[in-house]
């Protein structure tokens, strides 16, 4: 594990550690004991927060638009990003005008203000919330804009991506000022300033409900239970093997959510700093060596091992790590003396890449896309309920229930 220049890495990828039981000894053992204690704290605040919501002391703001919520009860690890890419891009290919809201995690703040002049009244905008793509073009870099956003602009022609960690004023002028009908919050399970049309929860196959222990001794946003919030259940990064177990687990916290099964497989490989793609056949066999600041890096290993390539080493940095070129240039060295045939890394790490000083060993991405496995008329039921309650007008925008809490809180 590599880390930042000032150390803040390398302690956020310990407490990772401590946190998942990577760490053993004497100290990560206080640590986790330390945690615990502050989890009660976390619990109690979700549910005077979530109280707040629904006793109506907090407001939740309606924008006459659809808002479709893509979340989950976890931190990280779910495959989010790649979902919300198949949503807004299924949406907009049946004709909605879809933008997608994020809060850019780990975005740099921009080192000149940027105006947006609207289309059609030409008036001047100086301090919008941050335009990644306006639907036509992609106008910040991944620095400003936060990595997985900037994927996502890049990835998705006519469908516009605003960062602001208000989203509510970024969904007010994706509405206003973009002409949009339809939002797609990213991460939004939490974020209940905005009213959400749909919620849609994300629960990972091998590890549905993280550690099992409420942050910060463990990986839960909130108690299990909350999943009776959801109005989709995506069982993400399936294998093909049976999940009526957790099924069972989720119909115990929703009785009426639909539920999907996809997986999220990679679908080629594809160069960083040039648009070669090559087939994932070519990893059979190849020494190669995996680099990436990601949640849950095992799983990484395993897709790559999966796809029977030989890792020699995988080099870890903590989620968003914003790479130098001095992490690049070192880890570039090391590949060269150890015979390194291909580097790896994933999508979302490659957007942060500077250019190495010597690109001797080429460095692709792997391309991941969700695949239904199970529930494709599920699949399909979802967005035709989101196209058909975007015909009928901003009236029936209302949502049906603010907020649900369980029991377990």
């Amino acid at each position: 594990m590599a880390g930042s220049k000032d150390g803040s890495d390398d302690l956020e990828k310990w407490g990772a550690d401590v946190i998942f039981g990577r760490a053993k000894g004497f100290w990560p053992f206080v640590m986790r004991k330390v945690l615990w204690g502050f989890s009660l704290l976390y619990r109690g605040g979700v549910k005077t927060r979530l109280k707040l919501y629904r006793d109506g002391w907090k407001e939740t703001h309606e924008l006459g638009t659809m808002v479709i919520s893509i979340g989950n009860l976890t931190v990280g690890g779910t495959g989010k990003t790649p979902v919300v890419e198949r949503f807004a891009r299924e949406l907009t290919e049946r004709g909605r005008k879809v933008a997608i809201l994020s809060r850019g995690y780990k975005s740099s703040d921009l080192e000149e203000v940027q105006e947006w002049r609207h289309p059609k009244t030409g008036k001047v905008q100086t301090s919008p919330p941050k335009i990644v793509s306006d639907g036509e073009e992609v106008l910040l870099k991944a620095k400003f804009a936060g990595d997985e956003p900037y994927m996502l602009a890049k990835n998705l022609p006519g469908v516009a991506v605003v960062v602001d960690k208000d989203r509510v004023r970024g969904g007010r002028f994706a509405v206003r000022e973009l002409g949009v009908d339809t939002l797609l919050l990213d991460d939004g399970m939490q974020y209940l300033d905005l009213a959400h049309s749909l919620d849609v929860v994300l629960v990972d196959q091998g590890s549905p409900f993280g550690t099992g222990q409420i942050l910060p001794r463990g990986t839960l946003r909130e108690p299990p239970g909350n999943l009776c919030r959801a109005d989709y259940v995506f069982i993400t990064k399936c294998d093909g093997s049976s999940n009526e177990k957790l099924r069972k687990k989720i119909r115990r916290k929703n009785k009426t959510a639909e539920i999907l099964e996809c997986t999220h497989g990679p679908k080629h490989l594809q160069g960083v700093f040039h648009k070669e793609v090559l087939p994932l056949e070519v990893l059979d066999g190849k020494f190669i060596a995996g680099i990436s600041g990601i949640a849950v890096p095992e799983s990484f290993d395993k897709l790559l091992q999966d796809l029977g390539a030989e890792v020699e080493f995988h080099t870890t940095f903590a989620d968003h790590h914003n790479f130098t070129n001095k992490d690049i240039d070192r880890f570039m060295k090391r590949c060269v003396n150890r015979g390194i045939e291909m580097i790896i890394t994933t999508e979302k790490d490659a957007v942060r890449f500077p250019f190495p000083s010597e690109p001797d060993v080429p460095i692709y991405f792997l391309r991941i896309e969700v695949k239904i496995l199970e529930g494709e008329e599920v699949w399909e039921r979802c967005i035709e309920r989101v196209c058909a309650r975007v015909a009928k007008g901003p009236e029936d925008w209302t949502r049906e229930r603010l907020l649900k809490t369980s029991a377990d809180l």
